[in-house]
This record gives structure tokens, C-alpha cells and sequence, in this order.
């Protein structure tokens, strides 16, 4: 039997546990950890995320990012190492309980601990001592969204980064708010930037399953196109091991780039905290190819034209057809309610018509300003509230 997993001991009260299970969740509780010091440096935040949330300041209790999956199938596989993690991190709340525990986006794991914390009294609608908060709202609008109704039972708070979620929660009795994406915020630092004769960028993800299913048809395509160089940006090893398992040509240039660089790919980034003091300077790119995490957002912040390849295990395809009910899967398609990028799942991400979306990309001038415009459109979606920012919201928790 596998030893159990057991948390580093705080030294002393903690006032915040922040728990962030994916790329993108390290990215943006590492910002409001640090937020939150800026406001109250004397808080007590302990935290289980990545490695941007190991360089916040809070105490670093376990790399959750390590194993990141996304997928049914991929779920099941790894069953036994969720639980034991479910485990070790609701004896640490118990043990220690934190004054609140922030669970960023992550609903596998982080809607099961609010339900267990709940069932055993610990939190504050069960009665128990401990703010029980949720940062990024799990995509109740896509599929799921009976989900709503358990978490307003269990959770005290919700903060949202897209503005049409609060009417998700509606008819619920969960106070939700609009705290603003943290992309749009006046001090974030774009990872990328358009540049009309820049290289292609490449971007099929930061999971490992993922981009073995999503590089060979987006590099196959950009091998179609032809024209001009690409990059593709990895954040690890193991990923880049992944993506040089496809062969790429020499005119690929795989960058993987270390905490003094400018970011990590796919779900990984908002790049919006610098190291050390250090900007961090954007990747510029002509065109793009990107999953639909994250980077898609970054990608169409900055006005860079392209679109979206997708493709998953084919029974997680099947299935999620069938629960998920958006007419897109890239979210910035969603909040402007048109393809600003084209999506190409599955089978339908092939070579030829992938290397016609470069080609457009790069030759069409119409295209190239039709995406600026939509960027500027989508800025304005975002942009923080007067209400206040996540930092704010966590605090009036804490009072």
C-alpha cells in the first residue's frame, strides 16, 4: 500500500489555505496570494498549487499542477492519487483550520472538499469556524449546472472572472461577484504579443495527454502553410520531451521557458506576476494555433488571428457531447459570442484546412483588423468592476 500523503505543519495560525489544482489556477491564486500580502503582509496563507504559487510567499504544502488531467477517461486512470490528495488535504483543514480556504476553479477535487468540510462541520454554513470561498466559478454555464444549488450550501462566497456567471447563480442563495479577470487588470503583462512578421505560435497545451493527441495535426498544418518559422513554448521537460516525440522540422523551435522568461503554455499562464522584479517580455507571433485553454485568451487579448485544435480521448469526446451544450469551446468565443477563433475539434483539425487558417491569418488584412477590434471588445468584457478585486473580496471574508 502507498504511503499516505501528509502536509507540511503550519508554523503557527493560518488566516488563508489557497488550493489550486491546474496551470492555470497556479497562475491566478499565485496573483491574489500576492495580492493579498501587498494589502495585509502580515496574513498567514498556506497554499497548494504550482510552481508560481511555490514563488508567491505563501507556504508551499504540494505540487497539485504535477499531475494535472484533463478528461473523463484521464480521471478514472488516476483515481487513486486524487483520493489520496482529497485525504491528506481535508486532515490538514481539519487539523489546522485556516480562517477561510480559497478553492480556485478545480471543481474535481476543490467541490468534494467544500462538500466534505461541510458534512463535517468545519465550515461556516455547517456551523464550523472556517470561510469556505470560491475563486472562478466552474463552468456551470457548459454543463453541470445542478451543481449550483450544493454549492450555495456549501460555499460562502463566490467570485467570478466572467461577467454573465453571476446569472448563473440566480436562483440561488449564494452571494456571487464580479471581481474582474485578472488579464485585464492594469498591471498584467501579456506573455504575447501580435507582430505581423513574427513566426507562428504553436500552443497545443500543458497537459501531457493533450498535447500528444493536439501537436502532430497542429504542426502537420503548419508544415502545410509553409511560409514562415513557428515557436512553441512548453513548460516543462516532460512536456517538451512530448512534443520532440513528434519530429518537429528545424524551422520548429520549441522554447521552454524557466520562471525568468516570459511563460508557460496552454493553461499555464496569465504571466501577469514578474520574477524578481523583472518584466517579462511577450512572445511576438504572426498567427497562432492554439488549444482552448488559457493561452487562447492571451492569444486573443493581444490580437493575434488564428484558431483552435482540439482533440481528446474519443470516449471523453463522446460523453462531453453529450453533456456539454455551448455553441463553442474556446471561451473567448463564448464571451463574444463569434468565432474571433475557429474551432477545429477532433476530426476536423486536419492538415489542409489548418494550414488555410495560417495562410488567412497571415494574408488577410480584413481578418487581421476584425481580430484587434474584437480584442478591444473583449478587454472591455473583462475589466474589473469598481466594486473591487479579488484581493478585496477575500478580505471583506476575513474582517
Amino acid at each position: 500500500m502507498a504511503h499516505p500523503l501528509r502536509f507540511p505543519s503550519p508554523a503557527g495560525a493560518v488566516d488563508v489555505l489557497l488550493i489550486a489544482g491546474e496551470h492555470s489556477g497556479d497562475q491566478h491564486g499565485a496573483r491574489l496570494i500576492k495580492d493579498l500580502f501587498r494589502k495585509n503582509p502580515s496574513l498567514k496563507v498556506a497554499a497548494l498549487g504550482g510552481p508560481e504559487i511555490a514563488r508567491s510567499g505563501a507556504q508551499f504544502l504540494f505540487d497539485l499542477t504535477a499531475s494535472s488531467v484533463v478528461g473523463f477517461v484521464e480521471v478514472v486512470k488516476n483515481l487513486p492519487f486524487f483520493k489520496q490528495v482529497f485525504e491528506a488535504t481535508l486532515s490538514w483543514i481539519s487539523e489546522y483550520k485556516p480562517r477561510a480556504v480559497v478553492f480556485v476553479d478545480y471543481p474535481g477535487l476543490n467541490l468534494r472538499l467544500a462538500k466534505a468540510m461541510f458534512e463535517r462541520g468545519l465550515s461556516r454554513k455547517a456551523g464550523g469556524p472556517i470561510r469556505a470561498l470560491y475563486y472562478i466559478s466552474p463552468q456551470i454555464w457548459a454543463w453541470k449546472a445542478g451543481r449550483r444549488f450544493k454549492m450555495a450550501e456549501h460555499l460562502d462566497g463566490m467570485a467570478v472572472i466572467f461577467p454573465f456567471e453571476i446569472e448563473s447563480y440566480g436562483d440561488t442563495r449564494l452571494p456571487v461577484e464580479f471581481v474582474g479577470h485578472p488579464f485585464v487588470e492594469r498591471d498584467y503583462e501579456p506573455p504575447v504579443a501580435y507582430d505581423k512578421d513574427a513566426p507562428v505560435l504553436l500552443l497545443p497545451g500543458s497537459r501531457r495527454q493533450a498535447v500528444r493527441r493536439i501537436f502532430p495535426p497542429m504542426l502537420a498544418g503548419f508544415q502545410r502553410f509553409g511560409e514562415r518559422g513557428a515557436v512553441v513554448i512548453c513548460p516543462s521537460r516532460a512536456i517538451e520531451e512530448t512534443l520532440r516525440a513528434a519530429n518537429p522540422p528545424a524551422n520548429v523551435e520549441i522554447r521552454r521557458l524557466d520562471e525568468n522568461h516570459a511563460v508557460e503554455i496552454g493553461a499555464a499562464s496569465s504571466s501577469a506576476v514578474s520574477v524578481a522584479g523583472q518584466a517579462r517580455t511577450p512572445i511576438p507571433a504572426s498567427a497562432v494555433l492554439t488549444s482552448s485553454g488559457t493561452m487562447s485568451m492571451h492569444c486573443a487579448l493581444a490580437a493575434i488571428p488564428g484558431a483552435i485544435v482540439y482533440r481528446t480521448n474519443p470516449i471523453t469526446y463522446l460523453i462531453a457531447r453529450r453533456l456539454v451544450k455551448i455553441p463553442f469551446i474556446g471561451i473567448a468565443n463564448l464571451l463574444l459570442r463569434e468565432a474571433v477563433y475557429p474551432e477545429y475539434i477532433q476530426g476536423a483539425a486536419q492538415p489542409e484546412a489548418l494550414g488555410r487558417e495560417l495562410r488567412d491569418c497571415i494574408h488577410n488584412l480584413d481578418r487581421v483588423r476584425r481580430t484587434a477590434e474584437l480584442a478591444a471588445k473583449l478587454r472591455a468584457i473583462l475589466r474589473q468592476p469598481t466594486s473591487g478585486s479579488a484581493a478585496d473580496w477575500v478580505e471583506k471574508f476575513l474582517r
